[in-house]
């Protein structure tokens, strides 16, 4: 009878083992969700103020040009400016596609982690 109670008592340890990796576990892919989620909150309220302000100076630039040359190339100077404008909206565009097909690697931490856990109960042969 005690071998059999040895057995369950070592089953119970190794069961209260493993629950306690897969805890640990989701307790950091939680924890990285939360970052991640914090940062990219972060990162768009940066950025549309960052917009904000850039596209203000852009249209004051814009109208200080325009009154500038008012009376001598009005034209020339729109037309260069609308030039202007657009090359810099197509560079844009090219680099948000750049950035958009770049894949990163979500939860890698986890991920390594959880790769780890596997590597240890692997059997070794």
């Amino acid at each position: 009878m005690s071998d059999s109670t040895g057995l369950m008592e070592s089953l119970k340890r190794m069961v209260d083992t493993l629950l306690s990796i897969v805890q640990t576990r989701l307790e950091l892919l939680s924890t990285e969700l939360e970052e991640e989620r914090v940062r990219i909150g972060q990162l768009l309220l940066y950025g549309a103020i960052a917009l904000f302000f850039f596209g203000m100076s852009i249209l004051l630039l814009t109208i200080f040009i325009v009154v500038a040359f008012w009376d001598s190339h009005l034209m020339l100077v729109l037309g260069g400016l609308v030039v202007l404008f657009f090359f810099a909206g197509l560079f844009t565009w090219f680099a948000f596609q750049q950035v958009a097909r770049k894949r990163f690697r979500l939860f890698s931490s986890s991920l390594d982690e959880l790769a780890e856990d596997r590597d240890w109960f692997a059997p070794r042969l």
